[in-house]
């Protein structure tokens, strides 16, 4: 995946240093209006309900209860941001897709993720979680839609990519990278990850820390 990426050293020990450091959190959102206000760098996290987006962001900062994570579909109801270092912010979007939770919690879920895309000239980079059992959903290409309006860079991260078969990972990432070939905002290369074993981490906080740089 490094070499893939073109992942430098310094890029993956910058990242391990950086998201060892101390992480706090820092505000929840569930409305554009009590959005806080923007500061540093933020970085994204966006996926269907149950995807993995708490899981994986309690990884990434080696904490084991940072974000919290619920088995129950669609638990995160607002944006939740979590505060580095070097200026980085965390965001936790809510999960969208889950059939049960009704058209007004639908609605409610575009209306403030659009308020936060269109108006975070902070945000480098939304992270979109997809569950690699299951790959790419029609609910994903709305996400990819709403981010490709808005003009935000974002790159897709393939979680609990353990529980697929050793054989069966590489063809799920080209189909993958395949669905996002043609759009216009997406980032190419896409990211396998496990929260469980960890595989894939390094690679993800490297991404970030060269996203950081870029901002600079």
């Amino acid at each position: 995946m490094s070499e893939a990426a073109g992942f430098t050293e310094d890029e993956l020990e910058t990242g391990r240093k950086l998201f060892a450091g101390e992480w706090d959190f820092v505000a929840g959102a569930g409305s554009a209006e009590s959005l806080p206000k923007m500061q540093g760098i933020e970085v994204a996290f966006a996926g269907r309900s149950n995807v993995g987006k708490s899981s994986l962001i309690n990884a990434l900062t080696n904490r084991k209860a940072l974000a919290r994570v619920s088995d129950t579909p669609g638990r995160t109801q607002q944006l939740n941001f979590f505060q580095g270092c070097m200026n980085l912010r965390l965001v936790d979007l809510p999960g969208y897709g889950y059939a049960k939770a009704g058209r007004a919690k639908a609605e409610a879920w575009t209306e403030i993720a659009q308020a936060y895309l269109a108006g975070r000239a902070n945000l480098a980079r939304v992270f979109v979680l997809i569950d690699a059992r299951h790959g790419l959903k029609d609910s994903d290409g709305g996400t990819f839609d709403l981010l490709d309006q808005a003009a935000v860079s974002y790159a897709v991260v393939l979680t609990k990519s353990d529980q697929l078969k050793a054989d069966e990972l590489p063809a799920r990432v080209k189909e993958t990278e395949a669905g996002i070939a043609r759009r216009a905002a997406a980032f190419p290369v896409v990211f396998p990850t496990s929260s469980k074993l960890g595989t894939g981490l390094p690679e993800l906080r490297a991404a970030i820390v060269r996203v950081m740089r870029e901002q600079a």
